[in-house]
Parts: C-alpha cells; structure tokens; sequence
C-alpha cells in the first residue's frame, strides 16, 4: 500500500480517461535542433509514460509565429522534418501505454528575453508594456533593462494572426494523435499578460474589465475547440507569479480571479492547470485554499495542483529552476489537500526528471533518488 494510493483513480475529462491523477508537468528541455523534436526526445518521453503516470503534458511548444519562441532548440509544431519528429514521440508514449498533451506555448512579452538575438521584430505585447522596473526576477537583469523600453501594442492583425496559429498548431497536433491540447496562459507569458491588468492597459474589446482581459484567452480557447473536435480536452496553466515579477499577482480576491478564470471556463477549458511555487501555500487570506483549490471552487471545472512535489519550495529562493532545493516527503501534505477534494489531478515536475522512474517508485512507496541539479540538465 502506497500513500498515493487514492490518487490511483481514473479520471474523465471529455472522451478521454486517464488511468489515475498525475501527470508529468510541462519542463522547457532546449532538445530540439532548429525545433526537431529527436528520436532522443522519444525516448524521454516514452520513459516516463511506461512508469505509468496518467498523461504526459509536453514542454511548452512553439506556435507557428515568428515570435512564438526565442531559443532555437524549442521544439515547434509546424513544418514536415518537425512533424515528422512529433510523431515519433507521440509513437513513443502511445507505445508504452500513455497519454500525450502538448502545451501551445506564445512567450508574448518575454521573447527575447531570456535568450536573445534568435529573431527579428517587435515582441508581442498587449500594450507594448513588459513588466515593472523593480520586480523580483530568476534571469539576468540585463535582459529586463533591454525589455523595459515599450513598443507598439499589438494590433487586431497581429492578435488575429496569433489566434490562427494557435489553431493550426492544435490542428497539427491532433492529426499526430495528441490526447488534448494544453495552452500555456500563465509566468507573464502573452496570454498572461491579456489577463493582467499591468501589462494589459487596453481600452478596445481585447482589455478593461475581467471579462475583456480574459476575450483573447477566450478566442483562443475557442479557436482550438473549433479544430479538435468536442472530445479531447483543453487544460490551461495559470498563475499568480510572473516572470517579470515573481510578487506580482494575477488576482488581489477570489472575486478577481473568478471573473477572469470564469469565462475561459465557458469558452471550453477542461481543467486548469494552478501553477504557483509550492502546493501548500494558500493564496487569499482567510482560507487554506491553494490555487488549484481556488480554481475548482470559483469554476466548477476540474483543477490540477503543481508546485513542489517531493521537493522543498517551501523556503527556496524565486527562482524559475532553483538548484538549491533537495528531495523532501511532502507526499502527506499533498494527499492531504486531494483527499478534502481541494483539487483533482497533480501534476510532477523536476521530481520526474530528477527521477525518471519517480511515479513508479511513489506508487510502491520507495524511495526516490536524492535530488541533484546536473539531472535537470539531462535527457534521460
């Protein structure tokens, strides 16, 4: 008998059941040559798919838009040696029994940021706003200063054609066999920055109230839905913390953040993906409720935990990847907060790739290795 035990339930999301409620979380690998999903990559994640977890959710994925992605070696969806690629992988964890959702991923004001110098044009910006000035950042702050200037706002033309892409990256999927469609829309990336009101400072039907911050997440929930059909689900990741600043706040009250998750909800999101950077921290006070938590309470959809998992966040630095934090058996926390019904589904992050067999051992209550930051490194 494991202490997991009761995570090792199906779960229904549309025509698709999972056979039990983790899944490995989205992680940026940097593996794909000129975008190239590899037969190494395959491998990686039919690895993990054979210890049985209950979908694999892909590292972030580049949408057919010359501003989609800044490093080259971000796998894409578009073009024939990159299909070609995609399909192997999805063979690979099809062939070991499981289930592949790929995360379509815009980084919006964050291009270029990070890794500059791989494309030419303005970055995509609501309002032509990246962030604040002062805000706590895990990157080097020369590429906040060269980011500070504004550029001009997106205009109907680019937000159209971003939409399309988005649609055709889904369509491309699912011709491959993709399980669902996860959409990245939170960390200050571009459908981030629509739903903050920060960088959001719109005054057309794309920005305003709530419901207008949420109307391009909305379009392109939509614009998916209309290209895979009624059966295979749609997950979106969201947050509290930026990339730009990890203080930041999407939502000050549980009233704020049901106005913006509420219509996404209605345009056709299955489960929301609450990216915050531990499991157990509480989001609004005068309740324990984590993000997740808050999530299903304010939707009524299905919700997903991520943050921490078998690992101490707890007191670690804000860093995107913090190689400071060892392996700790936070597992009691967490079934303790799934099993008050707080959220639905977990997903598992550096753990799995610190521990490609994490999920077999979880389930047979062994011990995982000891955590060490050059396996974050690997692509084993």
């Amino acid at each position: 008998m494991s202490i997991i035990d009761s995570l090792l339930t199906p779960f229904t999301l549309r025509g698709l059941t999972l056979p039990n409620r983790v899944l490995m979380s989205p992680m940026t690998r940097y593996r794909s040559p000129l975008g190239v999903p590899t037969e190494e990559m395959a491998s990686y994640y039919g690895r993990r798919a054979a210890t049985g977890l209950g979908a694999i959710l892909t590292e972030g994925v580049a949408l057919p838009h010359y501003a989609a992605a800044d490093h080259p070696d971000i796998p894409r969806i578009d073009g024939v040696d990159v299909l070609a690629g995609w399909r192997k992988v999805v063979d690979a964890v099809h062939g070991a029994g499981g289930r592949i959702i790929p995360q379509l991923w815009h980084q919006g004001p964050m291009w270029n940021v990070e890794y500059a110098g791989t494309g030419t044009g303005n970055p995509m910006r609501p309002s032509g706003i990246w962030g604040p000035a002062d805000g706590l950042i895990s990157f080097r702050p020369e590429g906040r200063q060269a980011s500070l200037t504004p550029v001009p706002p997106m205009t109907d033309s680019d937000i159209a054609d971003i939409i399309a892409a988005y649609a055709l990256a889904a369509r491309n999927a699912v011709a491959l066999g993709a399980d669902g469609i996860a959409i990245h829309g939170a960390h200050g990336y571009l459908i981030d920055t629509f739903l903050w009101d920060y960088t959001n400072r719109r005054d057309d039907r794309w920005g305003g109230d709530p419901a207008r911050r949420a109307a391009f997440g909305v379009a392109v929930v939509q614009a998916i839905r209309a290209e895979i059909g009624q059966d295979k689900p749609i997950v979106l990741r969201f947050s509290q913390f930026k990339m730009q600043d990890y203080r930041a706040v999407l939502a000050e009250t549980p009233d704020a953040l049901g106005a913006l998750l509420g219509p996404l909800a209605e345009a056709g999101v299955d489960l929301f993906d609450a990216s915050q950077r531990y499991f157990d921290t509480p989001i609004f006070e005068g309740s324990n409720l984590n993000l997740a938590g808050w999530a299903k309470k304010l939707t009524g959809k299905a919700s997903m935990t991520v943050g921490g998992v078998a690992l101490d966040k707890a007191r670690g630095n804000a860093k995107h990847i913090d190689d400071s934090q060892p392996s700790v058996n936070n597992l009691p926390l967490l079934m303790e907060r799934f099993e008050q019904g707080e959220f639905d589904l977990v997903a598992v992050g550096r753990a799995i790739l610190n521990d490609p067999d994490w999920f077999s051992k979880a389930k047979k209550g062994q011990p995982f290795l000891p955590f060490d930051p050059v396996n974050l490194e690997l692509l084993a």
